[in-house]
């Protein structure tokens, strides 16, 4: 696993990147096998956000303000601001049509 921003951050990085991929892998199968009814589909999605956010929510938002901290120490901030400025993500970008 890759370091952080910041070296006081890569402990938490590291654990929130091992939680993630701990829930990420159990989430994949299932989510491919019942992609063919949208209301299973949205019903999982949902109990798996709810899961996500009990196993590793809370390191999450840790390891986030520990690097929004490093960013602001560094001054990226400013120049994260002046990139957004630049080039807004008005909306997310479409997903390819499905052939």
């Amino acid at each position: 696993m890759s370091q952080s921003v910041s070296p006081k951050c890569t402990p938490l990085k590291q654990e929130y990147d091992a939680c993630f991929n701990s829930w990420f892998e159990g989430y994949l199968e299932p989510a491919v096998a019942i992609a063919e009814c949208q209301e299973r589909r949205t019903a999982y999605s949902h109990m798996k956000a709810e899961e996500f956010q009990r196993k590793c929510g809370k390191v999450w938002e840790q390891y986030k303000s520990c690097v929004q901290q490093a960013v602001q120490e560094k001054g990226l901030d400013t120049l994260l601001q002046q990139a957004r400025d630049d080039n807004p993500l008005m909306e997310p970008p479409s997903a390819p049509p499905t052939k």
